[in-house]
Order: structure tokens, then C-alpha cells, then sequence
């Protein structure tokens, strides 16, 4: 399994298990399934309303001795609602709380935008802190504080381009270790990949089958399948391969960590061998001809021109 690296010395499965949209005991399920399949990374956030059911299912396999909690890599992220300066450690105590861990792994920023606090989804202006109001600096240096302090022993973003890296940096006394982002062959965003890698910022892959299991409220009515695409297709038949486990095994191959999501042992099992496939220089040269620019999560849902929220990837 290739991992990413970080500056202390920890290091991270390039293939995690995504748990968006999962929850109960299908989730619990899947993480032990996963865990028994070789995972060591997992991936929540607070906003997920499943960061209990992961607890439960860790607690369990730690209770029974099949691991340590050493052994896990762990990302949770910080919800929109708590970006305010005495906000951002209690969101992380009830997130710590609800996995029934003493630290994390990774904790992210999950998106560049502000709510008032108790906001899930906002439904007028007014649910929104403009960025004047709360500066992502501020919640940045509260997210430096709980590095500092151990309750996480790394910190990044997630949602951010190459823009609000830079302002974020600007005013930051340390640098983002991770940027979790959407990628996938139609989307490549290969001048943010060049941006982090030259910054020591690692990139996870969010979405990297497309999500076609998310609500119909943020979908397109015309989305493309990745797992129909053509040349994805003959380079799966070419490796005795899925095309699932091709658009994952393309992310270790730039680099990035990927975080398929699934319940299924046998997609769970399939997803993790992804590792194992070796794309050789056509292959990727073939991938890279893909790219449309093309989102599936195009943070529209969030836009508010009235609190300064005009086009969230800018």
C-alpha cells in the first residue's frame, strides 16, 4: 500500500474508506469489514451524522484486540457552524466524543464558508457569517492551537482552491498538511496538484466514483458515469481490473489519496486491491486526455452573492 507522508513521521493509507452518506449499523458493518480487509484510514466528518456509528465500530474491534488505536489513521472535519474563534475546539471534543478517541488523525477545515451556529444547510442570507464577519484565519489559528494542544495531530482544509490556499497561507503561521478536494479523470485540477505538491500539501481525492449515491438535490439531471468511460473501461480490461479499481489506483499513481466510499464487502475488498495495480506511463497518458473541468459537488448549494459566497472554487 503506498502512503503519504508527513514532516513528523506519520503516514496514511493512499486508499481510505469514504463514509459519506453511510451511517447505523451498515456503517458499522463496513468499517469492520474494512478493517479485517487491510484499511487503516477512514474518513468522517462532523456534518455526516455517522461520526457515532464509526466510534461504536472501533471500540469494538479495539475491545476484542484486533488492533490499536495506533494502528488507524482518522479524519474528521470541522462543520461550517463552528468557524468562530471559541467554536472550533468544542466542535472538535464532540467529534472526539462521538468516535470515543482521545485525538485525531486529521482535522479539516471542511469548507470555506461560515454559518451561524447550528446551521446545517442555510436557507437564507442570514444563516451566513461573512467572511469579514469570521476570517478563515481566525478558525485556521484555533485549528493550529488544537494541533498544538494534541487533540489532533494534523490539520488541513478541504474544498479550498489554489486561491484561498495562498490567502489562507498569508496569514497562517503554519501551512495545511492535506487540501481534500474533488478529483476524478473528468475533473484533474492539475494546477492545484502542482500548487500543494510544491508546498508539501497533500491532496485527497473525494467523490473519486462519481458520488452517484448523493441526493438528488445536488445531483445534474445529465451526469456522466466514470465507470462507463471508454478508456477507463479498456484499461480495466487490459489490467484484469474494474474500472472502480482503476479511478482509484490512478490517485497513488499522482500521488494523492483517494477515499472511495462503500458498504459492500465485495466492492470494500475490490476497492482496497486497487493497490495493487500497477498503470504504467500510456495508461496515465490516456487518463490525463479525460479531463473536462467537470464537478459532480459544484458547491453551488452554498453560494450567497449577499454575504460575499459568489463562486466557492474561486
Amino acid at each position: 500500500m503506498k502512503t503519504l507522508n508527513f514532516k513528523n513521521g506519520d503516514s496514511m493509507h493512499a486508499i481510505g474508506l469514504g463514509t459519506w452518506k453511510a451511517n447505523g449499523e451498515e456503517l458499522k458493518n463496513a468499517v469492520k469489514t474494512a478493517i479485517k480487509a487491510g484499511y487503516r484510514h477512514i474518513d468522517t466528518a462532523a456534518i455526516y451524522e455517522n461520526e457515532e456509528a464509526i466510534g461504536e465500530a472501533l471500540n469494538e474491534l479495539f475491545a476484542a484486540g484486533e488492533l490499536y488505536r495506533e494502528d488507524l489513521f482518522i479524519t474528521s472535519k470541522l462543520w461550517n457552524d463552528s468557524h468562530k474563534e471559541e467554536q472550533v475546539m468544542p466542535a472538535l471534543a464532540e467529534s472526539l466524543k462521538r468516535l470515543q478517541l482521545d485525538y485525531l488523525d486529521l482535522y479539516l477545515i471542511h469548507w470555506p464558508i461560515a454559518f451561524k451556529y447550528g446551521v446545517n444547510f442555510p436557507k437564507t442570507p442570514s444563516d451566513y457569517y461573512s467572511p469579514q464577519e469570521v476570517p478563515l484565519a481566525e478558525t485556521w489559528r484555533q485549528m493550529e492551537v488544537a494541533r498544538e494542544t494534541g487533540y489532533t495531530r494534523h490539520i488541513g482544509v478541504s474544498n479550498f482552491s489554489k486561491s484561498k490556499l495562498e490567502n489562507l497561507i498569508k496569514n497562517a503561521e503554519t501551512v495545511p498538511e492535506m487540501n481534500q478536494v474533488e478529483l476524478h479523470p473528468y475533473l484533474q485540477q492539475p494546477e492545484l496538484l502542482d500548487y500543494c505538491r510544491d508546498r508539501n500539501i497533500h491532496l485527497t481525492a473525494y467523490s473519486p466514483l462519481g458520488s452517484a449515491d448523493r441526493s438528488s438535490r445536488i445531483k445534474a439531471a445529465d451526469e456522466p458515469n466514470l465507470l462507463e468511460i471508454e478508456t477507463i473501461r479498456d484499461i480495466a480490461k487490459k489490467h484484469n481490473a474494474t474500472t472502480a479499481q482503476i479511478l482509484i489506483s490512478w490517485h497513488t499513481h499522482r500521488g494523492c489519496a483517494v477515499i472511495p466510499k462503500s458498504t459492500s464487502k465485495e466492492h470494500i475488498v475490490a476497492n482496497f486491491k486497487a493497490a495493487d495495480i500497477k498503470l504504467d506511463d500510456e495508461d496515465m497518458k490516456n487518463i490525463a486526455k479525460l479531463d473536462r473541468n467537470y464537478r459532480f459537488i459544484t458547491g453551488k448549494f452554498f453560494e450567497e452573492p449577499e454575504k460575499g459566497y459568489v463562486d466557492i472554487y474561486n
